[in-house]
């Protein structure tokens, strides 16, 4: 195995050094004005302040705002030793960098005050509030041009626009993609002409967060070139935004692939105005919001309702004098918006044709999908129209076994065969890891060596994992596919909606993945190679590589959008990159729709999801990097705190994921002494990955179990929700609505948490202090270990000995109380031990982890009673302590068994007739 040097940084990301240079800035010249002029400490912080400015400006250089205008000003002021100026100038600088009010407001900081030309455009800037935005240009241009570009096309504003937008050039191919990386306001790239290569100068300070862009070379192309393979990099690095290309090449000898990356292609001699209406129109398209508008239209008209619905326009609210305490708690709009209407303006959502329709082929473009459906109630919901809409009775599917229950559910609804996949156990923390690639492909080797391989219809699998384990989704499914070329793979993303807009992230996502397989299927390069590794085979060896002639390309993706972005709760979506889909899926697709979806469904959901959208598409970026900083932050802050280190530990990469599924040997994100790792490389190449924004925090050192934890400390005494324990760990999570502020009060509620566990610790007797260290030694060192899945029993086997149950026959057998009965717990080990079998008749999910340890027809096994004997939780559904475990009666199984036979029997009779 090779292992690759992790580099490191003092920083997590660019964002955080900049903030940081800037205080550090603040701090030296406000120093540096309270000095006295000749003095020692003035040379020093005027020293100071001077490299300092000069960082920045290696910085500032990717950004429009506040840009090298201001950093030019600051040097202008420092040299003119006009301390007390800089000092207020810096600091009004910092505000606005930290508060973000220059994205909103027109008040440029990229400008001098001398250029803006009059006391009324001056008025105007200052005291109008819009959305702003930053467009950079590529083009290797002087100074002056530059000026004058800017100039050019802040006179074509107006005061009807409804964004503002300032000018950044860049003027190399690496420093355009620097940029793209650094900077979160561009929305739009005008690449003009053909831009050298190599930039002039890229400051120290900022190259361990540019490895994205080093590791790329393209130096050796023409410069004629350069242009159009920046509009494929921007697909791939922020498909959001709006590439324009301006080239004098003519149409009849443009490249098809060039044509495509941009969304329009300008000529030098076009009108700079055209250039500037075509962005102004892209940034408006991105912004609009088809059902969300609709319903704002709608709630403003007067209307007469003679309909379902009392509670529509409030009418049954704001009029009672028992219930308008609700009416003034939502608000009115709330209920204008409330309405059972699917025409005049609005849409259905069974079959929409209007503002929904387009509300959803937005969100298609936006997670890069072929379809996109809204979802009102639910994830549990988006998996079981999939697996029904794509499986049938019979057709066997791959599944990790700990996958959300509403997979089995969808199971049994489909009468499918399950095959389950164990997840590797981290018993240590009482959670389980990820299903290792090697063992879904002997599952399937072993349904091909059966002759079952053509059963097989799905491979479903959770990504990521609640706990933030990430599969390498490329790696997966090109392998399954070069076993079972026509797979339809599952991914249930119901905690990483987020991920498409993080150019990490998206790399590990369904819909991303399914696009670049597509298309190095369908090209000569890829059959070149498919050809020459066919050719080099021996006989009796298995390709590794998918045939292009065979190979179909079939995703689906579930999301919880409300999980992760900004949703209504309930709001979710189901992303399909299907080339079958509508050849051999729509129709079934749609029925399964139909058969979940409610015929009323929640327009405040579904256009908080239309919404939701077009955050991601204006500013996902920016946020999913933010959420993942205040991610990095916490880690940072426990690790370093001696305080909290004694108590607590925030689990890593090392503690979830074994060795050998880390090929680039990336153990940890942070450490005290040498900062933050890059994780670029991990994220590319490994096995499994872990989610840094899904913070695990190992508490075993208080003695105190994780749902104790979380009730008695972080709910009651501080507000603190999270989403899930285990034994001996709570789970934190950061998103993009995660602030500086919320993530130093965890930090504070901690410290807290810290201080009172020492003035227990030193209140305790010696009898209490033994129980104590007993009950420590316990939930860190004797820890259950997690059990696998065990087998079907041969009743409801769907081939005797073949991997594959049938879980829907075991589960409406149950239906009949006179099938089963209850074995007490400490009564099941030995029933086992003198011979008795027992099989479960329903699905035992203890919380934590919360999957399911037992199945309907799965034969219970000794390491799964002794989990669950030895488990101090206090919630496991399917289970009643006062009566045991539930089981068939052994008669009942016999008597399966038979009609099970009898019915094969006949439908092989059936089949060979």
């Amino acid at each position: 195995m090779i292992k690759i040097k992790t580099k490191s940084a003092p920083y997590y990301n660019i964002g955080q050094l900049r903030v940081d240079y800037w205080n550090k800035l603040k701090i030296e010249t406000a120093e540096l004005a309270r000095c006295h002029k000749g003095s020692a400490n003035e040379k020093r912080h005027k020293k100071a302040a001077k490299e300092l400015i000069k960082d920045l400006k290696g910085v500032e250089c990717f950004f429009a705002s506040p840009g090298k205008g201001r950093i030019r000003k600051l040097e202008n002021t420092l040299t003119r030793h006009e301390h007390t100026s800089l000092s207020n100038l810096v600091a009004e600088t910092t505000k606005q960098l930290v508060g973000d009010s220059f994205k909103s407001n027109p008040d440029f900081l990229d400008y001098d005050e001398q250029s803006i030309e009059s006391v009324e455009e001056h008025e105007q800037y200052n005291s109008v509030r819009k959305n702003h935005f930053e467009v950079m240009f590529i083009d290797d241009i002087s100074e002056q041009e530059e000026t004058n570009l800017q100039h050019s096309l802040r006179t074509l504003r107006t005061s009807d626009d409804k964004f503002t937008y300032g000018v950044i050039v860049q003027r190399s191919f690496q420093d355009a993609m620097i940029a793209l990386l650094f900077n979160y306001n561009i929305q739009a790239v005008v690449v003009r002409y053909a831009p050298p290569y190599h930039s002039k100068g890229i400051a120290p300070l900022i190259k361990p967060y540019i490895q994205q862009v080093t590791k790329l070379d393209f130096s050796s192309q023409s410069e004629t070139d350069l242009g159009p393979i920046i509009g494929i990099l921007i697909k791939q690095f922020r498909p959001e935004l709006d590439a324009y290309y301006v080239t004098d090449t003519s149409l009849g000898h443009l490249k098809d692939s060039t044509i495509k990356s941009f969304r329009r292609i300008f000529y030098q001699t076009e009108d700079i105005q055209e250039l500037h209406l075509t962005i102004m129109r892209g940034i408006s398209e991105r912004y609009n919001t088809p059902f969300f508008s609709a319903l704002v239209d709608y709630s403003r008209k007067p209307t007469g309702v003679f309909h379902a619905m009392p509670i529509s326009r409030g009418n049954s609210v704001f009029k009672s004098r028992w219930i308008n305490d609700f009416g003034d708690f939502y608000g009115r709009n709330m209920f204008l918006a409330e309405t059972s209407a699917t025409t005049g303006g609005l849409d259905s959502l069974l079959q929409p044709t209007g503002p929904i329709k387009k509300a959803q082929e937005l969100a298609r473009d936006a997670y890069g999908s072929q379809y996109t459906y809204f979802v009102t109630n639910g994830t549990s919901t988006a998996n079981k129209i999939v697996m029904q809409a794509l499986v049938k009775p019979g057709d066997v599917v791959l599944i990790d076994r700990d996958c959300h229950k509403s997979h089995h559910y969808g199971l049994v609804l489909a009468g499918a065969y399950p095959v389950y996949l164990d997840s590797y156990p981290i018993d240590k923390y009482s959670m389980y890891g990820a299903v290792p690639l090697e063992q879904i492909k002997s599952k399937l080797l072993q349904l091909k060596d059966a002759g079952r391989l053509d059963k097989v219809k799905m491979l479903l699998l959770t990504n990521c994992t609640f706990d933030g384990l990430v599969y390498n989704v490329e790696r997966v499914m090109e392998e399954v596919l070069a076993i079972k070329p026509d797979m339809i793979f599952l991914w249930d993303e119901a905690w990483f909606a987020f991920a498409g807009f993080a150019n990490n992230y998206k790399q590990r996502t369904g819909m991303f993945t399914a696009k670049k397989l597509y298309e190095k299927y369908n090209s000569s390069t890829y059959r070149r190679r498919y050809s020459a590794h066919v050719k080099g085979l021996n006989n009796g060896d298995v390709s590794l590589l998918p045939n292009p002639d065979k190979v179909r390309i079939r995703v689906y993706a579930t999301q919880s959008t409300h999980k992760t972005l900004s949703s209504f709760r309930q709001g979710s979506m189901i992303h399909i990159w299907d080339e079958d889909f509508r050849r051999k899926s729509e129709n079934t697709f749609l029925e399964a729709y139909m058969t979940h979806t409610s015929t009323s469904p929640n327009y405040q959901m579904l256009a908080s999801l239309d919404v939701g959208r077009r955050q991601v598409q204006l500013e996902g970026f920016e946020l999913v990097e933010k959420s993942i900083e205040m991610a990095m932050v916490l880690r940072a802050k426990v690790n370093d705190n001696p305080q909290l280190s004694k108590y607590f530990d925030i689990l890593t990469v090392h503690d979830f994921i074994p060795n050998k599924y880390r090929e680039t040997g990336l153990k940890e994100y942070y450490t005290r002494n040498e900062g933050w790792n890059r994780m670029d490389e991990a994220w590319e190449e490994d096995e499994f990955v872990l989610d840094p924004t899904k913070i695990t925090l190992f508490i075993g050192k208080t003695g105190v179990d994780g749902d104790t934890f979380k009730n008695k400390y972080l709910m009651d005494k501080f507000n603190i929700q999270i989403n899930k324990t285990s034994r001996n760990t709570v789970l934190f999570m950061t998103n993009i609505g995660t602030t500086r502020g919320s993530v130093t009060y965890l930090t504070n509620a901690l410290l807290k948490i810290a201080d009172e566990l020492d003035e227990e610790f030193k209140a305790l007797n010696d009898k209490e202090s033994e129980i104590r260290q007993k009950r420590i030694h316990s939930l860190t060192k004797e820890v259950p270990p997690l059990p696998d899945f065990s087998y079907f029993h041969h009743s409801f086997q769907a081939v005797p000995g073949v991997p594959g149950g049938n879980l829907r026959a075991a589960y409406f057998l149950a239906y009949n109380e006179e099938n089963y009965e209850y074995v007490p717990l400490n009564e099941c080990l030995i029933a086992m031990e003198k011979g008795k079998t027992l099989v479960a008749s329903t699905f035992v999910i203890p919380y934590p982890p919360g999957f399911p340890v037992l199945v309907p027809g799965q034969v219970v096994s000794a390491e799964i009673i002794n989990f669950l004997t030895v488990l101090d939780v206090s919630e496991i559904h399917g289970y009643r302590s006062d009566l045991g475990l539930r089981v068939f009666k052994e008669s009942v199984l016999d008597r399966h068994k038979t009609t099970t036979s009898i019915g094969a029997m006949a439908m092989g009779v059936r089949k060979n007739k």
